[in-house]
């Protein structure tokens, strides 16, 4: 992205005050890593700060710069510049797998042959564990409350359990973990699946991990009916952020960028000279939970807590359209509930043991689930 294209889209969204009415504004930059344009994310962040103060833009002091990171360049000078400058309004995510094979099955160094085209065999790729691992102990002092997150998918499953516990070890309290929403899963998966949490489940409780550690695979409110009218808020947010890409123009999520797409074209509701076309958001602002499910999905006995992608949706339907909800997580997600439910009854039974029913509801109470 250019510092011009930059500059416009924040001249429109701040010229726009009556349209974006948030109280508050998240700035969030992804890649690709960020923070490989460090200097001009800097000077974006800058003309932000001088803007809103000049404009008296009721954002100003109502703010967050976020960012998910890799973790490679997080001590380098010009980065830990960026974070002392703005510390008191940064979100600063590293992501970190698990443990190093986990970790190393899909973050491995671009070679010169791959940029041909040529990969690597397998026991020719260096993986990057061991360059982002040092920078955790610097992220978690700057961050004391830092969380990560862990996607899943086929061949990560046998790993699931050891990951969780090694991010633990190393000081990360919060492990938001959740799967693809793609259809990657092979038979047997769910079982497997079931098998490595309940196993995580025996570790995480028959070692008190619970009292300082969580970990969003196991959230109370999840495996419940929900109800067609009471329950029908949309999983994902979608149509509700602005994302915008180098080239300027806008989209209703990144998901919807042509680059995150398997099969669709790009679906682009406007750009920095034009603005936004409501005509192709307006899909976006009349979604919710019935109206692109079916009714085997709006009736399931496990429906609370299975979550949906809406870029996902879009690419995987039939047609041209965000009104197709991808099931591909099903069974995934049926596996969790098993396991959730032995969770949550293993622990109460331990804490209805010892007399700590007040320490059982402060659980339930502290676990969030992760969006996507």
């Amino acid at each position: 992205m250019s510092w011009e294209v930059a500059k416009q889209a924040i001249d429109y969204i701040l010229d726009r005050e009556d349209e974006f009415r948030e109280e508050s504004v998240t700035w969030d930059f992804i890649g690709g890593e960020p923070f490989l344009e460090i200097d001009l994310i800097d000077k974006i962040c800058d003309y932000l700060k001088i803007e809103m103060y000049r404009r008296g833009h009721h954002w100003f002091n109502s703010y967050r710069f976020s960012f998910s990171t890799n973790g490679i360049n997080y001590h380098t000078e010009k980065v830990q510049q960026f974070i002392e400058k703005n510390h008191r309004h940064l979100s600063i995510g590293i992501t970190i797998d698990g443990t190093e094979r986990k970790h190393d099955l899909n973050r491995i160094w671009k070679t010169p042959e791959m940029e041909l085209g040529i990969m690597p065999k397998p026991e020719e790729e260096r993986g990057s564990y061991k360059d982002v691992v040092k920078n955790i102990p610097f992220w978690l002092e700057q961050f004391p409350g830092g969380s990560t997150k862990v996607t899943i998918s086929s061949a990560d499953i046998p790993y699931i359990k050891e990951s969780v516990l090694h991010l633990y070890s190393l000081g990360i309290h919060e492990v938001n973990i959740n799967c693809v929403f793609e259809d990657v899963w092979k038979e047997g998966d769910d079982k497997l699946f079931e098998d490595q949490l309940t196993e995580l489940a025996d570790a995480i409780i028959d070692n008190n991990l619970y009292e300082d550690n969580a970990c969003s695979f196991f959230t109370e409110h999840i495996g419940k009916p929900q109800d067609r009218i009471r329950d029908n808020q949309n999983w994902c947010g979608a149509g509700k952020m602005l994302a915008v890409d180098a080239a300027g123009n806008f989209y209703p999520c990144t998901r919807f960028a042509q680059y995150s797409l398997r099969s669709k074209p790009a679906w682009i509701i406007g750009n920095i000279h034009d603005g936004i076309d409501q005509n192709k958001l307006r899909p976006f602002l009349t979604l919710d939970r019935c109206t692109q499910s079916t009714t085997e999905c709006i009736d399931c006995e496990v429906a609370s807590g299975c979550a949906w992608c809406q870029g996902e949706n879009y690419d995987a339907a039939d047609t041209h359209t965000v009104y197709q909800r991808s099931t591909a997580i099903c069974k995934m997600h049926k596996a969790r509930v098993r396991a959730n439910n032995y969770y949550w009854n293993k622990l109460f039974r331990k804490l209805e043991l010892e007399g700590k029913q007040e320490e059982y509801e402060r659980q339930k109470a502290k676990v969030k689930d992760p969006t996507c």
